[in-house]
């Protein structure tokens, strides 16, 4: 591989200047409406410009990339795009295991995951009538928290599902997946594994600001409940956050069962970045309720590193640097194959 490609969205900037900082040459699959945001990065080297971001598939662009002997490094806006039988379709190398991807974007899928690698996780309901309690609906794939929405009664459910449907969000039930609502502090753990070493890293955690059930929590609780307004979870931005040291010895150990379940349900497992996602309560304890089982956007916190990689790494060190080095490593030895499908 000697160019290192991405959708112009979600994290490519943190890829792209990861890969330059790597040596390789770096291409962006940019929308044409987003061309001038990008432009002004030098470290973006090739332009791939498309009217949609699933034009990745066509002919065109699998040229191109394959003219360059790119790797396409997958993130959240990958996902979002295209269902999983068209990822897996994609002719160009991706960085990782694709395969994994359609775990992460159908959550009974995702919660099998979740199981086989012993984590704390909160139950899920098969029907909305099983309803007895705060529970959160979410939306199937990587939807950044839009379409989600709380509720403690079928009743409360109804009124907000047609409510998405006659918005456009939703279809019906079968869109939604129904999960007790975990209470804690939120946080979301970023890992890397090498397939090249066995070694797993942990990376960084960051927390979400949604729009706008985050902006209601600066509204005094009588003024709230007159407002007729069903909140939205849609993902805003990020800020950092570090862990008491005590809790470090548990992160890894989640990490590590995780790797482990990966490589037995999905062939070859979890390659390279991923994401524990979940609440801790008031003992220290952990409840995951997500994986993203590729880079995540709160990486983009830490360009320049963060508290966890500067304990592994004598230099800065992004999850999207880290990610180019994995594939010039695995170049260098002759072991693409461990690292791309």
């Amino acid at each position: 591989m000697s160019s290192i490609a991405t959708l112009g969205s979600h994290c490519a900037l943190q890829v792209l200047k990861g890969a330059k900082d790597e040596g390789f040459k770096t291409i962006l699959i940019c929308e044409k409406k987003r061309e001038k945001l990008y432009r002004r990065f030098r470290f973006i080297d090739e332009f791939v410009l498309v009217d949609s971001l699933n034009e990745v598939m066509d002919k065109r662009c699998s040229s191109i990339l394959k003219e360059n002997n790119a790797v396409i490094i997958p993130h959240g806006t990958l996902i979002s795009q295209m269902n999983s039988t068209e990822i897996e379709s994609i002719k160009t190398p991706i960085f990782g295991n694709k395969w994994i991807l359609r775990w992460e974007s159908d959550r009974n899928m995702k919660e099998k995951l979740m199981v086989e690698s012993r984590l704390k996780i909160p139950r899920s309901l098969p029907s909305p009538s099983e309803i007895n309690g705060l529970v959160i609906a979410k939306r199937h794939g990587a939807a950044g928290g839009k379409g989600y929405f709380l509720a403690t009664s079928e009743e409360e459910y109804i009124k907000k599902r047609d409510k998405l449907i006659r918005e456009g969000i939703v279809k019906g039930d079968s869109d939604l997946y129904l999960q007790e609502y975990a209470l804690g502090v939120s946080a979301y753990l970023q890992y890397f594994y090498s397939e090249l070493t066995g070694e797993l890293e942990f990376f960084g955690v960051d927390r979400r600001y949604e729009s706008d059930i985050d902006g209601l929590g600066r509204i005094p609780a009588q003024d709230q409940i007159d407002v007729d307004l069903i909140p939205s979870f849609n993902v805003i931005g990020n800020s950092p956050l570090v862990l008491r040291e005590s809790l470090l010895e548990e992160v890894y150990a989640m990490g590590e069962r995780f790797v482990d379940a990966a490589k037995r349900l999905v062939a070859p497992g979890m390659t390279g970045p991923f994401c524990l996602e979940g609440v801790y309560d008031e003992n220290g304890k952990f409840t995951t309720f997500e994986f993203s089982a590729r880079i995540v956007a709160g990486t983009n916190l830490y360009i320049d590193g963060s508290p966890y990689s500067a304990l592994i790494y004598d230099e800065p060190m992004s999850m999207g640097r880290r990610i180019a080095r994995e594939i010039k490593i695995a170049k260098n030895k002759n072991q693409l194959d461990k690292v791309v499908t």
